[in-house]
């Protein structure tokens, strides 16, 4: 069965019945065995002490929060390009949980930041971006909830999720093209992860089960309008179904 065909609700809602469980239980293992090791086996950083195991929380946040934009993108894409029947469902799905994302990588950051860099906050051209990105997806949510009909929100909110994209660059190489607090990339490089193996499985493990969190979240979030969508569209034909016609209206009353 080809991708496209899951674009039939029903395909799609059997598919989430399948998969949940299985990717719901993979989540829960992988959290275990990631915490578990990033507070018990990891060992402490020589300057940073306990507060680097911050990280295990903070990196795996950042890394989703854009993730989350990125995948609202392409569904984005989908709504407008391919005119995908659940791309704008997907987009819609995605918003809240990456806002959530966004906002612990904001606090967890500045908890971080706080010891390491004697401040809570800075404006900082990473930090910046990163809280414009949670204003975005605040942005996004409101305008879903303020227009009535799916179908002309999804288009309105497609076109503004596109526009917002530009920032996903700026927030990935703004250590590089300005002088920041945060440090270059140090796991995604070309010549390879510059951490210590000891750290960087547990936060590979960790990032890992952030990934699957958020497909077991936006799958569940997806279902949940799916069905929402249902229940409007029984109503709406319910509300029809009793308006009396033009015949009826027109009768006098005994």
């Amino acid at each position: 069965m080809a991708f496209w065909d899951y674009a039939n609700p029903t395909r799609f809602l059997r598919l989430v019945q399948v998969v949940l469980p299985w990717l719901a239980g993979l989540c829960v293992g992988l959290f275990a065995v990631g915490l578990y090791m990033s507070f018990f086996v990891a060992p402490e950083d020589y300057q940073q002490g306990d507060t680097v195991r911050i990280m295990y929380i903070h990196v795996p946040a950042a890394w989703l929060c854009m993730m989350c934009y990125s995948v609202m993108t392409i569904s984005s894409l989908g709504t407008l390009v391919w005119k995908h029947p659940l791309a704008d469902v997907s987009a819609k799905a995605a918003a809240p949980i990456g806002a959530a994302f966004t906002f612990m990588a904001l606090v967890t950051g500045s908890l971080w930041g706080k010891p390491m860099w004697g401040t809570y906050w800075e404006w900082d051209a990473r930090l910046t971006s990163v809280l414009v990105l949670f204003i975005m997806y605040l942005g996004l949510m409101t305008l879903w909830r303020t227009m009535d009909d799916p179908i002309k929100a999804g288009k309105a909110a497609a076109v503004l999720t596109l526009v917002g994209a530009l920032n996903l660059p700026i927030i990935k190489f703004s250590v590089d093209w300005w002088n920041t607090l945060h440090q270059p990339a140090s796991v995604f490089r070309f010549d390879g992860p510059t951490i210590h193996p000891d750290i960087l499985w547990p936060l590979l493990v960790m990032a890992f089960a952030f990934t699957t969190l958020f497909f077991v979240l936006h799958l569940m979030a997806m279902r949940n309008e799916v069905l929402r969508r249902r229940v409007r569209s029984l109503r709406l034909r319910a509300a029809s179904a009793a308006q009396p016609g033009p015949a009826a209206a027109a009768q006098p009353a005994e």
